[in-house]
């Protein structure tokens, strides 16, 4: 077990020397600051690494991943990330991201017991009830267990949408839009959902919140 841990340091420290190979100046740069466009709502899924799959470099997505991706309204540590990122960093783009294949969905679909995790699980069974009926009418399992992945992904945006602070973004400019997307692990290609929101137009009127500058 020792030796295995090991692994990671010395993957590191290859991963350093073969960085300061292409661009010396790298970590100097990096160590500055942090500018990046880009928040990552993902899952915590080790097959799903924000920057890896995307082809980015470390300082270019702001990171926070749970399981299943979800956007929970009384996760004060998801909400201080977006709060940062929002107010601080001044992201212009939110991505929700979740994969198919992912086990959080797929034990929510299920009616087994998994001790702890049952209490988080139950927000994606949220979801599930929402969309019950076009869910129960797949009848292929398989393709019910994607569709479930998509709508799990377009809920938590919207969840996302619904934040006082993000709305308050909104009434000072287009910023930041909030996509939908999902990874395949079987080819390794993100699917763009194609709905992206800036604006709470499209929420239930109870979850809108006044405009401050009125």
């Amino acid at each position: 077990m020792a030796e295995t841990i090991k692994d990671l340091i010395n993957g590191n420290v290859t991963w350093v020397r073969n960085t300061l190979r292409h661009n010396p100046d790298f970590f100097n740069k990096l160590a500055t600051s942090q500018s990046p466009k880009f928040l990552w709502i993902g899952c915590s899924d080790s097959r799903v690494p924000a920057t890896e799959i995307t082809n980015a470099l470390p300082g270019s997505i702001f990171v926070q991943r749970n399981i299943a991706n979800l956007v929970v309204h009384t996760d004060s540590n998801l909400l201080s990330v977006v709060y940062y990122a929002v107010k601080v960093l001044k992201v212009k783009h939110i991505i929700v991201c979740g994969h198919y294949g992912c086990g959080g969905v797929k034990a929510a679909m299920s009616n087994e017991r998994y001790g702890f995790l049952d209490n988080w699980l139950l927000h994606i069974k949220d979801v599930y009830r929402k969309h019950e009926m076009e869910l129960d009418g797949i009848e292929d399992e398989e393709k019910r267990f994607d569709k479930f992945v998509e709508l799990n992904v377009l809920e938590q945006a919207r969840n996302l949408a619904k934040v006082s602070f993000i709305q308050e973004e909104w009434e000072s400019g287009e910023f930041p839009y909030i996509h939908s997307w999902v990874y395949s692990l079987k080819d390794g290609l993100i699917r763009d959902l194609g709905i992206s929101i800036n604006s709470s137009s499209d929420l239930e009127g109870v979850y809108r919140f006044n405009n401050l500058k009125k």
